[in-house]
């Protein structure tokens, strides 16, 4: 965009977007356009776009992605069913977060936010023309139903979140205000301005918690074409969604429709994406990425494939275990069982030296814990040093190393020892109980692809004296498996933000461990997890913030709750020559919807 053009665009936009010093007789803070959690936000008040999107994009064409399993229903805010992949385009949210900060939110269907010095309550108020899919009004009523129905009904972590809201007003058509029950914790208004607005009209009569394919009425971008059940879904832009012309949406949402296809099979996934019937594809298999990407798609040009660099947490990767289980509390145990999985020999055999090794639940962040316990950080975990293992404050964690070379006496010879201290007893080939029972364990699995990773694992517990064995079930039995508890160690990344806060709470808090479809799946109770999560979320700084999540990471990682595993710091990405990315992107994802079609005459799969 040149100069003259610029200037032009934000002289229009100061006269679009100038704020009112009280835009309603009941307000009593100053109103705002966004709010962030720590600081100012990036984007003032008068701002048009952000900076990661194209103007000028093509708003045609479609973009065509891949799923895996099935799917039976279009709420993603229940337990019950495995919902379909982008049902988050239906629905709008109170206010929209930006790619290229930590943690910041612009108007959205919330035109402006007040919020006191303390945060104590919030009230959102609400753009006039905000309207649902159906051109029906929403209104603060709307956002009332939308905050019970989900304390009501929807996942436990939502009500981890919103537990410390103590009253909800509808003021007007257009305010509500959420107060709390102290001014502790400073996210709470921003979660809350994270809320997707649902129609209370629309839900009358219905059952809010059964899972079905009935389809929502959402205030989003993008409404259900159509859909084929369990096997594609049609997502069409709706030409009339009333925010298309906000600041936080332009430049963004300019395919005409998206489409997801599924597949049962990654590797027939793959297939179709090389053959031109998916569009874009993340990679997550580094033995693909390297070998499989290759033929004249992508020599000639027709398929682009590039590593793209981002500053994301990645959060931990792992094998988690099931402690509600007798056999896996003892942290003995635990590690015992870590010992045996040969990350560098699997790194370099099967994933062509593409990964690091996770040595924190905060990988690849500042957030992550470091060296030993110093300053605030110490101070804060000083007074639950007789719960805690001594080594916390005397040692850096260190995860065992291999040479890489298949062979592993010394860790054996460690993981019988510490089995030994947990009562157990290697007899005849087996690791035994007082019993006489045999260690056995479960890895619960969805892609078969991943027998790869476990079956070297498993012949290294057999040399220990452990049984294992594989099962690989559907992604809905899966979801369904862990959300009732029926596993004894599955994998996944349980991922985080760069401002950790209330959701720490469903995560690892006490109170979240035995309550189903809760994101507390390994079922950790720790009184000293609590208090520190309690620190995560009462951070009053960004400094603070950062000490108390480097404590919380450095307990987590001493309890051998999990067997780390990997993560890699950029997006692996290919896509059609047809699909195109803004030059810029935002630190913090790739932004997909502001990527855009471009029709082109080459002949995919030719």
């Amino acid at each position: 965009m040149n100069k003259l053009l610029r200037t032009a665009l934000l002289s229009l936009s100061s006269l679009l977007f100038t704020l009112p010093v009280l835009a309603t007789s009941n307000a009593s803070e100053p109103l705002r356009h966004a709010i962030a959690m720590h600081g100012e936000p990036a984007y003032g008040n008068r701002f048009t776009h952000f900076d990661y999107v194209n103007l000028n994009a093509p708003r045609t064409g479609s973009l065509r992605r891949s799923a895996m399993g099935s799917f039976d229903n279009f709420n993603a805010y229940i337990v019950k069913g495995v919902t379909a992949d982008g049902t988050g385009y239906l629905f709008d949210t109170l206010m929209q977060q930006s790619g290229d900060e930590a943690f910041t939110l612009y108007s959205l269907v919330a035109e402006f936010i007040e919020v006191p010095d303390d945060r104590s309550w919030v009230r959102f108020h609400l753009n006039p023309n905000a309207r649902f899919s159906d051109g029906s009004e929403l209104t603060a009523s709307d956002v009332e139903f939308t905050f019970n129905v989900l304390i009501e009904k929807g996942v436990p972590q939502l009500r981890a979140q919103y537990k410390e809201v103590t009253r909800v007003e509808v003021e007007s058509k257009s305010v509500i205000k959420f107060s709390f029950k102290d001014n502790k914790n400073k996210e709470l208004a921003l979660i809350l301005a994270q809320l997707p607005v649902f129609s209370e009209k629309d839900w009358q009569g219905k059952d809010f918690a059964k899972a079905n394919l009935n389809i929502p009425l959402g205030s989003g971008p993008y409404t259900i074409k159509s859909f084929d059940a369990g096997r594609s879904i049609d997502y069409q832009r709706n030409d009339d969604y009333w925010a298309k012309d906000l600041p936080v949406n332009r430049g963004r949402y300019n395919f005409k429709h998206i489409i997801f296809d599924y597949y049962k099979d990654g590797s027939i996934a793959f297939e179709a994406f090389k053959a031109g019937d998916v569009d874009f594809r993340a990679e997550n298999i580094s033995k693909q990425w390297a070998t499989g990407y290759q033929g004249k798609q992508f020599t000639s040009g027709k398929i682009i494939k590039e590593e793209i660099q981002h500053q994301n947490p990645q959060g931990m990767q792992a094998f988690w275990f099931n402690l509600r289980r007798d056999k896996f509390k003892d942290p003995n145990v635990r590690k015992a069982l870590g010992l045996m999985f040969d990350f560098e020999w699997t790194n370099k055999t099967l994933f062509y030296g593409a990964y690091k090794r996770s040595d924190s639940f905060f990988s690849n962040s500042e957030l992550a814990a470091t060296g030993i316990p110093q300053g605030d950080e110490l101070a804060l975990l000083a007074p639950f040093q007789a719960q805690l293992p001594p080594e916390l404050f005397t040692q850096v964690y260190t995860l065992d190393k291999t040479k890489g070379d298949g062979r592993v006496r010394k860790q054996q010879r460690q993981a019988i020892k510490l089995f030994k201290q947990a009562g157990w007893t290697l007899k005849s080939g087996k690791m035994l109980d007082a019993n006489g029972k045999q260690f056995s364990v479960e890895f619960l699995v969805y892609s078969p692809s991943f027998e790869r990773v476990i079956q070297p694992f498993r012949k290294n517990l057999q040399r220990i004296g452990v049984a294992s064995e594989i099962r690989i079930v559907d992604v809905s039995q899966y979801v369904n498996r862990l959300n009732n508890f029926d596993f004894d160690i599955y994998s996944l990344i349980q991922a985080q933000s760069l401002s950790p806060g209330n959701e720490q709470l469903s995560m690892w808090g006490s109170e979240f461990a035995n309550m189903p479809g809760t994101r507390n799946r390994i079922g950790l109770q720790d009184p000293v997890v609590d208090a520190l999560v309690a620190k995560v979320i009462n951070a009053t700084d960004r400094d603070s913030l950062i000490t108390a999540t480097k404590a919380l990471d450095r307990v987590l990682l001493w309890k051998n709750l999990v067997i780390p595993q990997w993560h890699i710091s950029s997006y692996r990405v290919a896509y059609w020559q047809q699909i195109h990315r803004p030059e810029k992107l935002p630190k913090y994802g790739l932004a997909i919807d502001s990527w855009w079609h471009q029709d082109t005459t080459s002949n995919k799969g030719n």
